[in-house]
């Protein structure tokens, strides 16, 4: 459904670092720099088919994050899940509302955890542990 999220920094050097770290936790590599011809630069990871975009802004306003929006990065494992999250607080994010771990949730047992990035953009690291009986033959 989706091809790209994308979120704003008032650092993009800064966002860098942070990106580099925590997407790297899940196997994204160096991204593609962009300026454009209004001189602002973007950032484009690419893995498995998506791709995550950190960007100036283009109409050189502040940067904010979302107030009710997440971005939710798909984990392989429990201890992937833990690992974005060390590695998201080590290199500037905040670990925020509960700690890494187990949830249930209507969508099964999930193991999530919920960090900001330096800019206040709200990530989520998720791994489907159990689906519901619902879904079953889906």
């Amino acid at each position: 459904m989706f091809n790209h999220v994308m979120v704003g920094s008032n650092d993009i050097e800064r966002s860098k670092r942070f990106y580099d770290a925590v997407l790297g936790t899940l196997g994204a590599g160096e991204p593609l720099r962009n300026v454009a011809a209004s001189g602002h630069t973007r950032l484009f990871y690419r893995h498995d088919g998506s791709t995550f975009c950190v960007t100036e802004p283009i109409n050189r306003q502040a940067a904010t994050g979302a107030n009710g929006g997440t971005i939710g990065f798909k984990c392989s494992s429990p201890e992937q899940v833990k690992q974005f999250h060390d590695t998201a607080v080590a290199h500037g994010g905040k670990s925020i509302e509960d700690p890494p771990g187990l949830r249930s949730s209507s969508l099964g047992q999930i193991y999530l955890a919920y960090v900001l990035d330096p800019d206040g953009n709200k990530l989520c690291a998720i791994h489907r542990v159990k689906t519901p009986t619902a879904d079953a033959g889906r």
